[in-house]
């Protein structure tokens, strides 16, 4: 079983920073893939990031053109999504997600139906 706690959202002006925290509860968390999600009102839940626990390659959605960051802290068992430049369009619940990394992982990264397990979503609110 796997739990995650987000934290760090916020009401933010556009171009502000935000960063945003997912404490991973996890037996052996080194098997797992953490994703990041957002979903805007009436909107379909979005990829935003990806990463293996163990180490590779991090996957971002096209649209964010370097201006997000995912991280982890393996101390604190921590993933961290670092949001810059934030615009108004990108208010949303941000979530993370836990799946497996398997080889459907590798292929399947972006689809919210990868993941097994989600935390509670935090709300990022950026004013115009």
């Amino acid at each position: 079983q796997v739990q995650l706690v987000e934290s760090g959202g916020g009401l933010v002006q556009a171009g502000d920073s935000l960063s945003l925290s997912c404490v991973v509860s996890a037996d052996t968390i080194r098997r797992y893939a953490i994703g990041w999600f957002r979903q805007a009102p009436g909107k379909e839940r979005e990829f935003v990031s990806a990463f293996r626990w163990n180490g590779g390659r991090t996957y971002y959605a096209d649209s964010l053109k370097g201006r997000f960051t995912a991280s982890k802290d393996n101390s604190k068992n921590t993933a961290y999504l670092q949001m810059n430049n934030l615009r108004p369009e990108e208010t949303a619940v941000y979530y993370c997600a836990a799946a497996l990394a398997t080889i459907d992982y590798t292929t399947n990264y972006r689809s919210p139906r990868q993941y097994d397990f989600w935390g509670q979503g935090t709300q990022v609110t950026v004013s115009s």
